[in-house]
């Protein structure tokens, strides 16, 4: 839509079994969708091939902007970092297989160092190439280190490498305190995703979860605003519907990921 692809992250409808994921999301017009890395192993634990979800996605003309997620790597040294990194490659190989371009890289609970941080995003990075993925950084409003785009910037510039990106998100921004104006001055080539999402006017900020997400202009977040900004940045990725809501798990999920799609558009248009 316009500069914009529009993706399917598969956290909305998660009930669904893979497959279906990839269904619905091409049926219902999305042009991208997101896969979980969970979702990837437990289709291959039960005798599938990742060969076969990349010809679903081709049947279907889904491009795979993201893969979701490496953990346990940025806070960690010695062995627990080693196998971390080891967990990571696994990952990277499944994201490589089903032609991702990115890899979302999720910070830890607690509070980080960010020095040490940079430089393991740095050695991800390098990783990532020999896979051809591309580790995205990516901060969480609800933990209690890297919770705002600042924290995860300064991740950035401390790895200083050319194949780092953040990953963006209206529901994370607010959860973690920060300003709309955060994402002003991110070129647009640095944003790997755009993850696409409304906050409730209840419960209070500090106490809303992702379960608590709702669909783009169903809340109280100003989305225009934040979609003027990446088009002023010039990016030109996806802006990826990313929900949690077991109200909406409850439901059928063709119908869901239609009603997410419409109101993206409706948000989309109005910017």
């Amino acid at each position: 839509m316009g500069q914009f692809q529009l993706g399917l992250n598969t956290s909305t409808i998660r009930p669904a079994d893979l497959m279906d994921k990839i269904r619905i999301a091409g049926e219902t017009g999305y042009t991208a969708i997101e896969l979980w890395n969970d979702d990837l192993t437990a289709y291959e634990e039960q005798g599938g091939s990742l060969s076969d979800v990349k010809k679903a996605l081709d049947d279907y003309g889904l491009s795979v902007p993201t893969i979701i997620a490496l953990h346990g790597w940025l806070n960690t040294t010695g062995t627990e970092h080693q196998e971390a990194i080891e967990e990571a490659k696994r990952r990277m190989a499944q994201a490589a297989a089903v032609g991702s371009t990115y890899i979302i890289s999720s910070p830890p609970r607690e509070v980080a160092d960010l020095q040490l941080g940079g430089e393991n995003y740095r050695e991800l990075l390098e990783l990532g190439r020999e896979f051809g993925v591309k580790p995205a950084m990516e901060f969480l409003g609800f933990v209690d280190g890297i919770n705002q785009v600042k924290q995860a910037w300064e991740v950035m510039e401390v790895a200083d490498h050319p194949d780092s990106t953040i990953v963006l998100d209206p529901f994370h921004i607010y959860r973690g305190g920060g300003e709309i104006e955060d994402m002003e001055g991110i070129p647009g080539e640095k944003i790997a995703v755009f993850h696409f999402n409304d906050a409730p006017a209840e419960p209070a900020r500090a106490e809303q979860t992702d379960a608590d997400r709702v669909y783009p202009g169903d809340g109280i977040l100003d989305l225009g605003r934040m979609i003027s900004i990446l088009k002023d940045a010039g990016y030109a990725g996806v802006i990826s519907l990313e929900l949690f809501n077991p109200n909406y798990w409850e439901q059928d999920p063709t119908e869901v990921a239609r009603i997410g799609l419409e109101k993206t558009k409706s948000v989309l248009s109005a910017a």
